[in-house]
């Protein structure tokens, strides 16, 4: 099975209000600020998937970059400075930059401006929203599924509510495809910091396992990857660490080849943990042992394309059809998604899938409403 609604963005899809002419292969300039992260642009999270688009647009279109990455705080007037450049384009990737763009917007400086994940009222800017409860509920749907213990964990990174979204999405999935499942929570913390602390992730994970969670999706920013570690730390759940009185309730991948790690470590009565990756395609950080035919630790991943989202809009300023106002991206649109590929193919059925792919078309039909709010 390949990764489903993934690239499926299209020409047309950033609707709104037509700004400008074609470019006649004018080189664009265009300014990128990334969120905050001490990883930089390649987090292997939200900011590795933009610095994806902007690498195939170099590709596609005469268009130079100018990149600001602050890995650290407290450097907002380096950032004014920066976005009232005189651009083609200036791009912002996060949703703290919400008051920033509407103040350099209402100057004009540039000819065009898109911010991600946070909606601006100026005229002048596409906004790009995407309705991350859609494919959270995908896979919270597929994490009720395959849990061999009936608990399955969320971990946010701020509480906000974009945020809260995830979580809604996720617990509201869980439970129509497992109406007894428990889905336990916790926040990282209440300060845009709390995107960039993968430690401090580690311990909400640590926390999540004592209560009998074996399947852990994060949204997080790069707090994330410390999800992810722990998970392939710690590999499995031991019967004997389950809470008084739990039990495992089922054993779905007695059969599956695993590592000779895993088979030394999670002897006896133990069932594999497994992380749900965020934003791209994280899966293959799951494979512990760099063989993606031993059960993989990632069960999937919920993507938001919010490298095509930008790729477009570039391609429409290149074209002479860039388009501003707000846009919001889901399952219907292919701007959120959830990821099936060599790495996690063997842990879902053909079954399974199926049950999956009736979700999405329920979604899209309109016969399924998620909630963005638990």
């Amino acid at each position: 099975m390949k990764s489903y609604l993934k690239y499926t963005i299209l020409v047309g899809l950033v609707a709104g209000t037509g700004l400008g002419s074609a470019q006649d292969a004018k080189t664009l300039n265009v300014g990128v600020m990334y969120a905050y992260s001490a990883q930089g642009k390649n987090d292997r999270a939200f900011n590795q998937a933009m610095a994806d688009g902007m690498t195939r647009a170099s590709q596609d279109f005469p268009v130079k970059f100018k990149e600001f990455i602050p890995l650290k705080r407290g450097v907002d007037a380096a950032l004014e400075r920066f976005s009232k450049e005189p651009f083609d384009m200036v791009v912002g990737v996060s949703f703290e930059y919400l008051d920033l763009m509407n103040k350099t917007a209402a100057l004009g400086t540039s000819k065009a401006y898109v911010l991600v994940d946070a909606a601006s009222d100026k005229p002048n800017v596409n906004s790009i929203i995407f309705r991350e409860e859609e494919g959270s509920y995908m896979v919270g749907y597929l994490a009720a599924l395959k849990t061999s213990t009936g608990s399955v964990g969320f971990v946010g990174g701020m509480n906000i509510p974009v945020i809260q979204r995830f979580e809604a999405g996720y617990t509201a999935g869980a439970r129509a495809a497992r109406p007894g499942v428990k889905v336990y929570s916790a926040y990282i913390g209440n300060t845009p910091a709390a995107f960039d602390n993968p430690k401090a992730a580690q311990r909400v994970a640590e926390v999540l396992k004592k209560k009998g969670v074996d399947i852990i999706f994060s949204a997080a920013g790069v707090s994330g990857n410390g999800v992810i570690e722990y998970v392939n730390g710690m590999q499995c759940l031991k019967a004997s660490e389950l809470p008084q009185g739990m039990k495992f309730t089922s054993n779905l991948y007695k059969d599956l080849p695993k590592a000779k790690t895993y088979n030394t470590k999670c002897a006896g009565d133990t069932r594999p943990m497994f992380f749900i990756g965020v934003d791209i395609n994280q899966n293959y950080l799951g494979d512990t042992d760099k063989d993606p035919k031993t059960l993989n630790h990632g069960l999937t991943s919920m993507v938001k394309n919010v490298d095509v989202a930008v790729y477009s809009a570039i391609r429409g300023l290149s074209q002479g059809n860039f388009k501003t106002g707000v846009v919001s991206l889901g399952l219907n649109e292919g701007g959120v998604g959830y990821s099936v590929d060599k790495y996690n193919g063997a842990l879902i059925s053909k079954g399974e899938f199926a049950k999956l792919q009736q979700v999405v078309k329920e979604v899209g039909l309109g016969n399924l409403k998620v909630p963005i709010k638990r």
